[in-house]
């Protein structure tokens, strides 16, 4: 199996113990790959496919804050080293998909002897810190139309095929939880999109026409 490139860092040696001991997981359209709340006890690299990452909201709905694609990762928590570390969100697989899980007890024996692992896993943390700080800077400070196309483009780069076309399979509800917006009102953006030329909205899917120019409007 190929280095996942969250692992490429570590020395050969400790990357295969880690490849060696991780099961390799498939999952079909709509499983849940982990529940929020269950022990976390492995951490999971995205091999193929895409999942959302789902919470409870304070009201007791379900909503999706992020998208996975391939080489990203998640179960971070269960690194921590701390007793009985629980999943902070569900997993559920967008399409067919496949994970590499790693039991994070072995993480943790190969940390307390490499150095090496120790700053991958500050590193895993880091990274992560940094993208929920930007997620709630743009949800306290730009706009709503920010948030859209800012999320589109993102989208666009896990979608991303050979194709200068761009298709989402997402609807306009699950965007609008992404962009922390009321349907009603991401709808405007996106009818405005439409107009420019930008994109096309379908039933079930949005369809990147013009990528360069939302990464323009992005930047």
């Amino acid at each position: 199996m190929k280095v996942p490139q969250v692992l490429q860092s570590l020395p050969d040696s400790d990357a295969k113990v880690l490849l060696r001991v991780g099961k390799e997981n498939r999952y079909s359209r709509r499983d849940v790959v982990v529940h929020e709340g269950d022990v976390a006890d492995s951490f999971h690299i995205v091999l193929d496919g895409r999942a959302a990452v789902r919470v409870t909201t304070p009201a007791g709905e379900n909503a999706i804050v992020n998208i996975l694609g391939p080489d990203s990762h998640f179960g971070e928590v269960s690194l921590l080293g701390r007793s009985d570390p629980r999943r902070t969100a569900s997993i559920v697989a967008l399409e067919p998909m496949r994970t590499l899980s790693i039991p994070a007890g072995v993480f943790r024996e190969l940390r307390d002897r490499n150095p090496r692992l120790e700053q991958l896993v500050s590193s895993i943390l880091a990274r992560r810190v940094d993208e929920l700080s930007a997620q709630l800077v743009e949800s306290m400070y730009d706009s709503l139309e920010q948030r859209v196309t800012q999320r589109l483009a993102s989208l666009a780069e896990i979608y991303s095929t050979s194709s200068a076309v761009v298709t989402v399979p997402l609807t306009q509800d699950e965007l609008s939880q992404l962009v922390g917006g009321a349907r009603p009102s991401v709808n405007q953006v996106l009818r405005r999109l439409v107009d420019e030329g930008v994109i096309e909205v379908r039933r079930g899917r949005i369809i990147i026409s013009d990528l360069e120019a939302l990464r323009r409007r992005r930047d």
